[in-house]
């Protein structure tokens, strides 16, 4: 009888995010076969009862692999970032939000307390005449209610505990997941400790198929769905402001595969310190006049610059976020 082969214990945790990283897990399809054969998820808040409380209890540097999904909005998330970084071997910084901030980052374009207004007083479907907001402690007849504590500013992983390992995405994509996966599994040897992993660091430009000419010129920038696109062209050579060349590649350009321009989810290669310096500074080549005013209109046609270049990475950026 030969020795049954002993299965990695393996750990997901959703942060402050949309919940399409946990999905992506499940969309390894057939290969949920390979996942099941040499491992065993031992937390997973949205699939098992696990208690945090059981988390806490286990021996130090029991789980094998942890995949941290989501950006550390509050306490609870920061606490849960410490545990699991005790309690791991590996801990993997999965998709946009846990590496960068993602979406929930641009949260820290707004101040704590404007966030708060807009969502329990001036929203539009919001009815608050008592001006009623969360707070960590509630005194009722029942007890003491607690919640966790909602931070100022939204933060990566990598800035409330070390990291091993990077795997990008918006969400990642699933066939890298499964590549680290097996690594992890097979003992085989792994890249040093810090690296992102599951994408190349060369600019995604070099894995689009779109043609390119080396006359990148335009007198206006674009929303997608203000122009008609050709579906062949280089977007940004038809003005629509495509993340491609501040971007890593890896992801097989699914976006653009889809005709929609990249949003930057993978990241900046390594030789770039801020992803949305690096975009500006393409953009500004671009621009086809050397006239001031027409200049000035022509950058002016670019809506919304913060949420376009730094739509999934303020919190990991220079900027970081608004000082009130």
């Amino acid at each position: 009888m030969t020795e049954e082969k002993k299965k990695i214990k393996m750990a997901v945790y959703w942060g402050a995010a949309c919940g399409g990283c946990c999905v992506s897990v499940l969309d390894v399809h057939e290969s949920l076969f390979t996942v099941v054969e040499h491992a065993d998820l031992v937390f997973w808040p949205i699939a098992l009862d696990t208690k945090y409380a059981d988390v806490e209890a286990m021996e130090d540097k029991s789980i094998d692999l942890t995949l941290f999904n989501g950006a550390v909005r509050n306490s609870e998330n920061e606490h849960m970032a410490h545990v699991l970084r005790k309690k791991s071997k590996v801990l993997v910084a999965y998709g946009s939000c846990a590496h960068m901030g993602g979406i929930p980052g641009l949260a820290n374009l707004s101040s704590k307390k404007e966030v708060f207004r807009r969502a329990y007083h001036d929203s539009e479907s919001t009815v608050n005449p008592d001006k009623i907001e969360p707070q960590t402690v509630t005194e009722v007849k029942e007890g003491t209610l607690t919640l966790p504590e909602f931070y100022e500013e939204v933060k990566t992983l990598d800035q409330v505990t070390d990291v091993d390992y990077y795997l990008p995405g918006c969400p990642p994509n699933t066939a890298r997941l499964v590549e680290v996966f097996l690594a992890v599994v097979t003992g085989a040897e792994l890249p040093p400790s810090g690296s992102v992993v599951g994408a190349s660091d060369k600019p995604l430009c070099d894995e689009c198929k779109r043609e390119k000419s080396d006359n990148k010129k335009v007198k206006k920038f674009y929303r997608p769905w203000e122009v008609q696109d050709d579906y062949k062209t280089c977007l940004l050579e038809q003005g629509i402001v495509c993340m491609g060349p501040a971007t890593r590649s890896g992801c097989g350009a699914r976006c653009i595969e889809g005709n929609g321009p990249c949003r930057g989810c993978y990241g900046p290669t390594k030789d770039v310190v801020d992803p949305g310096a690096k975009m500006m500074s393409a953009i500004a080549t671009m621009i086809d006049s050397n006239d001031e005013e027409e200049i000035k209109k022509i950058v002016e046609s670019v809506v919304d610059p913060a949420g376009t270049f730094y739509r999934v990475s303020v919190p990991g950026s220079i900027i970081r976020r608004k000082v009130s």
